[in-house]
């Protein structure tokens, strides 16, 4: 079943653009916030922008999971 094997391949993909953009969001979350705090007078303290790195997380863990179960799937029907 090639079907399954491309489903494996795009979530395999997806969950690699997912870590792209979680690493990209975190870093301007980050500086805009250490920015904030030096200069706008933020109250929260810079390392909080690391939150948003746990939605991202466990998408790329569910893309991870899906793609091993329908490269398990592609594998079984060999």
């Amino acid at each position: 079943m090639k079907r399954y094997e491309r489903l494996s391949y795009l979530f395999a993909a997806l969950a690699v653009l997912l870590s792209n953009v979680m690493c990209t969001v975190v870093a301007y979350d980050h500086c805009a916030m250490q920015w904030g705090e030096r200069y706008a007078g933020y109250s929260v303290p810079a390392h909080v922008a690391f939150l948003s790195c746990i939605p991202y997380g466990i998408a790329i863990m569910i893309c991870a999971i899906i793609a091993r179960f329908f490269y398990k799937k592609y594998r079984a029907s060999l």
